[in-house]
């Protein structure tokens, strides 16, 4: 028995706009082989319909040797590489740890019945020996780019510059933050083909810290911090004279500079 294609009275389904569609329906009688109806509906649908290609034939078995199958039609979905000179983005907030020492404000205090509780004026895991602080989540913004960049742009010059600023801090404002804010945190690249007139693709990483102005750590105030420098505590003894306890509690603080500074403009990517 020869297999054969009927079209459908409910065929022809179609939608315009920004999505274009449309379903033929058909049904096929002759065969109980799944692949040869599929194949015989191909022979037999239009390659294009209403100037959409081809995407897709399904088919379906509803009786011996019977077949319902549906022919699906939509444009192409192309996919365009980025072009020379085009950039994509991509940011987490995570965050990052920090040890601290100090607490914002100390919430509460209790001691044992008859006694004092120390004064420790917001020192954290305080001991007769040291201060041991504890490690907390700090807001760091971690952002990266990826560029591509022409060929005559990224030369044996370009690449050192690049590992040369890595490690660095920008010394003016960039990508709307503020200087000290940005610590570059390295780039990787590769070349797009492999002809010298290729262009690259670069990612470049970074994390942001914020500065901070008008810090206090206990009777310490006034206290400013870019934001990749570091802020350590000196703590020395003192008599709590309510506690009747040697107490150890900060007497300086000290904010010191563990990155040098480059300037991002370099990089070319403003």
């Amino acid at each position: 028995m020869p297999i054969t294609v009927t079209e459908k009275f409910e065929s022809r389904r179609s939608t315009t706009g920004d999505n274009p569609s449309a379903e033929l329906g058909y049904t096929v009688r002759g065969t109980d082989d799944d692949l040869a109806a599929r194949t015989t509906i191909e022979a037999a649908s239009p390659a294009t319909y209403d100037n959409l290609p081809r995407q897709a034939v399904a088919v379906e078995p509803v009786g011996p040797e019977h077949w319902d199958a549906t022919v699906r039609y939509a444009p192409n979905q192309q996919s365009t590489p980025p072009q020379t000179g085009e950039s994509v983005f991509n940011f987490d907030t995570g965050g990052g740890s920090q040890h601290i020492t100090q607490s914002k404000q100390t919430i509460g205090t209790y001691a044992a019945p008859g006694t004092t509780a120390p004064n420790f004026q917001g020192g954290i895991g305080v001991t007769a020996d040291s201060v041991n602080g504890v490690d907390i989540t700090v807001p760091i913004y971690q952002f990266s780019e990826t560029h591509y960049l022409a060929a005559n742009q990224v030369t044996e010059a370009y690449k050192v510059m690049l590992f040369g600023l890595t490690g660095k801090v920008n010394n003016a404002g960039f990508k709307s933050f503020a200087a000290g804010e940005v610590l570059f945190l390295g780039a990787s690249g590769s070349r797009r083909g492999s002809d010298p007139q290729d262009d690259w693709e670069i990612s470049f990483r970074f994390a942001v810290s914020p500065n901070v102005t008008g810090l206090s750590v206990g009777p310490i105030v006034g206290i400013n911090k870019q934001g990749w420098e570091y802020l350590w505590v000196r703590y020395a003894d003192a008599e709590d004279t309510a506690a009747k306890a040697i107490v150890k509690r900060p007497i300086a603080a000290y904010v010191e500079r563990v990155y040098d500074a480059g300037t991002f403009g370099q990089m070319g990517i403003d």
